[in-house]
């Protein structure tokens, strides 16, 4: 094997194990049930690891159906010192309205498992997965 052809495996090997991630930075919040009807499904039940976006992901209901991983990066205020407890995948499956005071506004029971539920709001970082 020519010394060209190590250099380009071996680059393809490198490039291959390059992983590129990016997460946005928002916050969310939470909304309690009954989760339907909702923007995107009607009366439809989509179960509770669900969320509504923001004008930020709503792309025109474009976000209807994306599921995105979110994550507890801190919180928002002073109440809560540590409210962050891991991440969640949810779907959306609604329209938080302009005044929404959350990037994606999560079930209540997709919150409580980034968040405690006292916070009410956390910094989070989110991507679509």
């Amino acid at each position: 094997m020519g010394a060209t052809m190590r250099v380009l495996m071996m680059i393809a090997m490198a490039a291959s194990l390059v992983s590129v991630s990016y997460a946005a930075t928002g916050t969310a919040t939470y909304y309690t049930p009954p989760y339907v009807p909702s923007s995107c499904y009607g009366f439809q039940d989509n179960g509770v690891m669900i969320a509504a976006a923001s004008d930020a992901i709503w792309d025109n209901r474009a976000a209807c159906g994306r599921n995105y991983r979110v994550t507890c990066t801190g919180r928002t205020n002073e109440g809560v010192l540590q409210p962050c407890r891991g991440s969640v995948v949810v779907k959306i499956v609604d329209y938080c309205p302009p005044g929404c005071r959350g990037t994606i506004d999560l079930s209540q029971e997709a919150f409580a498992i980034i968040a405690d539920p006292n916070a009410g709001k956390v910094n989070i970082e989110y991507d679509q997965v």
